[in-house]
């Protein structure tokens, strides 16, 4: 006799996106649109070589597993359906490559075009590939971020039809806290440190928030110390002053006039964090070093957070998280240009032994 089949209980099982699984604390209503792909439940992975060097329990929280490949995801959808909801015809956003990529991915979901500005020569091919392909218009100028934003706020002020999808649109700050979410709801309690990269700084403001909004609604009982890190050459935050040409090989990061500087600092000073700075040589050790002892291939910018954790003090015993904000495909250059490509041998055991040394 046939076994009767056993249906999964698909409500329980299919994760429906961050903006229905967190809508009670999104600003969200039943006229909301929502444009989703999926994004979030990203892995929380624990990292046993960081966490023997460290003394601690450390986890990677890798938004690289994003449908779009990095952590821009959980704004965008938010982004983009209340800028449905209003109307707007087009959607537009200065990049440095990961927002590029999520807004056109989005934008395409929901029939809006969508518009980006780059600076030339300053954006990683993975990327600039993805806002290509997924259908945006995308305009190189002869500037860096900071110049190509200002020019979108001006876009954005001047036409009703436009929507700005920057992390200066205070719906994408929304939607990136549900990282911190995700990290509680997983590790059954608050880390007791958040590291995290730092560039426009709106993800370092949302996880914030988020972590706030956990605690104020009584989810939580404690608040971790927010560390972010930005690339010395893009340091604005931890000089104190604008940088007029950053420079730094994580590109996602390279911004010398943050949209979200005083949130940022907010955060590090409510939670009794800092924001401090890493050089690009410990960027690419910690970059090469989550690749071949944690197994986790992440691009440059993302290892910026592990790059601050192993040049930190922490208190042994204790939970520590670091932020991974995109995929390691995102950058593949960079990848290609801390390895050696082998040369081609003979198609014999021969050949392969000899190499082998067997």
């Amino acid at each position: 006799m046939a076994q009767e089949m056993v249906r999964p209980d698909r409500e329980r099982m299919i994760w429906r996106g961050v903006v229905e699984e967190y809508r009670s604390f999104l600003p969200v209503s039943e006229r909301t649109p929502v444009i989703t792909l999926g994004e979030g439940k990203t892995p929380l992975i624990y990292a046993p070589e960081l966490s023997s060097i460290k003394s601690a329990d450390v986890y990677l929280k890798y938004e690289g597993a994003n449908p779009t490949g990095s952590f821009k995801d959980r704004g965008m959808t938010l982004a983009i359906s209340k800028a449905a909801e209003e109307g707007s015809q087009t959607v537009v956003c200065a990049s440095t490559g990961n927002t590029s990529a999520s807004a056109a991915a989005y934008a395409a979901k929901s029939g809006m075009a969508c518009v980006v500005l780059i600076p030339e020569g300053y954006i990683a091919l993975g990327k600039l590939a993805q806002a290509l392909i997924y259908g945006a218009k995308v305009m190189q100028i002869k500037g860096n971020f900071d110049q190509a934003l200002q020019i979108v706020r001006e876009l954005g002020d001047n036409s009703e039809k436009i929507t700005v999808v920057n992390s200066i649109n205070p719906y994408r700050i929304e939607g990136q806290k549900t990282g911190a979410f995700e990290i509680i709801d997983t590790l059954g309690r608050v880390p007791d440190y958040h590291f995290i990269p730092v560039g426009n700084a709106g993800n370092i403001t949302a996880y914030w928030k988020g972590y706030k909004e956990y605690f104020q609604k009584g989810v939580s009982s404690s608040l971790p110390k927010m560390m972010g890190f930005q690339a010395a050459g893009a340091a604005p935050i931890v000089l104190g002053h604008i940088v007029e040409h950053p420079e730094t090989i994580a590109t996602a990061i390279r911004i010398g006039n943050p949209a979200s500087w005083e949130s940022a600092v907010q955060a590090r000073d409510e939670s009794g964090g800092t924001i401090s700075a890493v050089e690009d040589r410990e960027i690419l050790e910690a970059y090469k070093f989550l690749a071949a002892r944690e197994s986790v291939f992440c691009e440059p910018a993302s290892a910026a957070s592990v790059a601050g954790l192993l040049k930190t003090d922490i208190e042994p015993g204790s939970v520590a998280v670091c932020v991974l904000t995109g995929h390691g495909l995102k950058d593949p250059d960079a990848a290609i240009s801390q390895i050696s490509v082998p040369e081609a041998v003979d198609a014999t055991y021969e050949a392969i032994s000899r190499e082998l040394g067997i």
